[in-house]
């Protein structure tokens, strides 16, 4: 299968491609640098200079590339800017799913997020609406989520990946990365996330089974699935293990949640054949911790 990965040097796009390419696709893969795109090559695929806000460059490279499939890993979270990566979800998606339309390509997989759901009790699944009822600063992000799934929808089928909050390499959760030296009060570090031990509950995937999520679904029926971990669980408990696997301290816990920090159920994905290779959060953590 041709295979167009927006977002190829990411996260989860510099892991998503060598699966690709070693499951026999042939693949086209984004970056904005000259030095992504040698990356790209070194992975085995052809690498493409083309920027998500640059409406020409990227429906040029689609339909250069002419794909059957496009899979979207855009982000913009660098430096921690959550009105660019939100810019990147509006924007970003509205470009690339017209590009695939110029292309005559029919078939999208989307990152999107599992902690975009409405208020409630108990984990969310794919049945819950997004949440329609935030105060701002969350308005936003979720404005943007929804403009990125509802963009995506646009094409014949569009597989919506709901990731959990990604650990492992080059991820805010990373050894180097944001989480860990916001735990150590570096005042220089930036991060969106929250780094109280109370009881929110998160959900959690590794960041190579979030690449291995998008590859299984190339084949998958449209629609949204969350891609996250078989153990939802609040911060005063995953918080700690964190730390301890980072080599940081970690905060004294306390109590409160909002209504929307509930968690994500992966029912959806693993009926559909995905198996983690880090079911839970405690043994990923502590992998982490021994490869350092």
């Amino acid at each position: 299968m041709r295979v167009f990965v927006a977002g190829a040097t990411g996260a989860v796009g510099s892991l998503l491609v060598p699966m690709l390419v070693g499951a026999g696709h042939e693949v086209t893969g984004t970056s904005r640098t000259l030095a992504g795109i040698e990356r790209i090559r070194g992975l085995g695929a052809t690498g493409v200079q083309a920027d998500a806000l640059d409406v020409e460059s990227l429906r040029q490279a689609v339909c250069a590339a002419a794909p059957e499939v496009v899979v979207h890993q855009l982000t913009d979270l660098s430096d921690a800017d959550g009105a660019a990566n939100g810019r990147i979800r509006r924007e970003g998606t509205r470009n690339l799913v017209e590009a695939a339309k110029a292309a005559g390509v029919g078939r999208i997989v989307a990152q999107s997020i599992s902690w975009a759901y409405a208020p409630g009790e108990g984990p969310a699944n794919e049945a819950v609406p997004l949440d329609g009822t935030a105060a701002q600063p969350r308005a936003r992000m979720v404005d943007a989520v929804r403009a990125l799934e509802e963009t995506a929808a646009e094409l014949e089928t569009a597989v919506v990946l709901r990731y959990g909050l990604l650990y492992g390499p080059g991820t805010w959760y990373a050894p180097d990365g944001a989480f860990a030296a916001a735990l150590t009060g570096d005042g220089s570090a930036r991060f969106l996330g929250s780094t109280v031990a109370n009881d929110a509950v998160s959900s959690f995937v590794h960041v190579a089974d979030a690449a291995r999520a998008a590859l299984a679904a190339l084949d998958w029926p449209g629609g949204p699935v969350n891609i996250v971990d078989d153990e939802p669980a609040p911060a005063h408990e995953w918080l700690p293990a964190l730390a301890k696997a980072l080599h940081v301290p970690a905060p004294a816990p306390v109590t409160g949640r909002q209504e929307w920090e509930r968690g994500a159920h992966n029912t959806r994905a693993r009926s559909r054949g995905w198996q983690p290779e880090w079911p839970t959060w405690r043994t990923g953590f502590a992998a982490q911790r021994d490869n350092l």
